[in-house]
């Protein structure tokens, strides 16, 4: 068997041929070359990996965003590519145009996660010997790439992305009504807004104050297990908290109709079963709602908010919640555990916050959070080290 080069009319096209006719070669000796002619296209393998991910019992959403990076992100730029012919230069140049075509670097970053899990369902059905994306991710270019990144992205900033102490306590002083209990787990707990949609009274230990993380709701609506291992943990409750959802159950407590023979209709108390924060109809509550009728309006009525720069039709100057989203309320939870007792913090060490959070591994919780742990090296402690090591 030979390898016959293609013909390109670029600089670029000539030297990616050249890579691919040396590297094809190789496969060839070694007896692993996978044939134009016997190689199916990205759609193609898109296609099967797909249909593997519905099989394997992954999540509504897990599938639902596969769906759209392959059908808006990868068909769309290299769907007709033969896999035989895919290279890291090749990957390298598809993720330049998903950038310089308006993609986030976020999601760039998710549809070449998506593209190298599609090559590795296609290296398990034998249409593929080589998976470009991954090879391209143990380069040495990836470091570079993940520094730039959190230059871009930044470190969270408290008063920005994180509410202040103060902020809290304004927000703490305005709820009311449903709300209340919910948005309190939220800030002394951190739960994630799908854990909270999906909790239960059967999750919530008042006696020995803990809340037990063992479902979640995702976009959908559908109720499964945590995410990973790490989600499924207790977290223990404050009494502000335990005692909002005390009183929340006896006057939200969602009864129960239980027929007799006779056709009488007797009510019940609450099933544990019950969702603690359900919809009207005791169903699970969507996001938009939590967030619309719940974060923005007690941000607005404590005065947490920044001006728009706008002005209503009396000339008043229109305000918005300075926090739009609830994980800025987990944000705080963990700042909350992080920070020095004499700060008002709990001072966790970092393995507790990491387990209080349900991250999967440490490295996660260090690399979002590991700039708000205290240093112990100001000017003070220095100090008194000095003194005790010189006398």
């Amino acid at each position: 068997m030979s390898v016959r080069k293609r013909e390109w009319t670029t600089d670029k096209g000539e030297k990616l041929a050249d890579q691919f006719a040396a590297t094809a070669n190789v496969e060839v000796r070694q007896g692993v070359h996978v044939a134009d002619s016997a190689s199916a296209t990205v759609k193609q393998a898109g296609a099967f990996w797909r249909a593997t991910s519905t099989a394997s019992g992954l999540e509504r959403s897990t599938i639902d965003q596969y769906r759209q990076h392959v059908e808006l992100h990868i068909n769309p730029l290299i769907g007709e590519q033969l896999l035989s012919r895919l290279t890291v230069p090749l990957i390298r140049q598809f993720g330049d145009e998903l950038r310089t075509s308006g993609r986030s670097p976020a999601m760039v970053k998710k549809v070449l996660v998506s593209l190298g899990s599609l090559l590795a369902d296609a290296q398990e059905r034998g249409l593929v010997v080589r998976n470009a994306v991954r090879e391209k991710g143990r380069a040495r270019q990836k470091g570079k790439e993940r520094r730039h990144e959190k230059r871009q992205k930044g470190k969270l900033k408290v008063g920005v992305d994180i509410p202040t102490r103060e902020d809290v306590k304004a927000i703490v002083g305005a709820l009311e009504g449903r709300w209340r209990p919910l948005l309190l787990v939220a800030i002394f707990c951190g739960l994630r807004a799908s854990e909270l949609r999906g909790l239960r009274w059967v999750d919530v230990d008042a006696e020995k104050k803990l809340i037990h993380v063992r479902q979640r709701a995702d976009r959908f609506n559908d109720i499964g297990r945590p995410k990973s291992e790490a989600g499924e943990r207790s977290v223990p409750a404050p009494p502000i908290v335990i005692n909002a959802l005390k009183e929340w159950k006896l006057v939200y407590g969602r009864p129960v109709t239980r027929y007799e023979q006779d056709g009488t209709a007797i009510r019940e108390q609450s099933n544990p079963e019950h969702l603690v924060f359900p919809n009207g109809v005791g169903k699970v509550e969507s996001l938009g709602n939590i967030i619309n009728r719940g974060l923005i309006p007690v941000q607005i009525r404590a005065g947490v908010s920044v001006a728009t720069g706008e002005k209503n039709a009396d000339g008043e100057e229109v305000m918005q919640a300075k926090y739009t989203g609830m994980h800025a309320l987990r944000h705080f939870y963990a700042s909350w555990c992080i920070n020095a007792r004499a700060d008002g913090g709990l001072e966790l060490p970092p393995k507790v916050v990491q387990e209080r959070l349900g991250h999967s591994s440490i490295i996660m919780t260090m690399d979002v959070y590991g700039h708000l742990f205290p240093r112990h090296d100001n000017g003070d402690e220095l100090a008194d080290a000095e003194r005790s090591l010189l006398g």
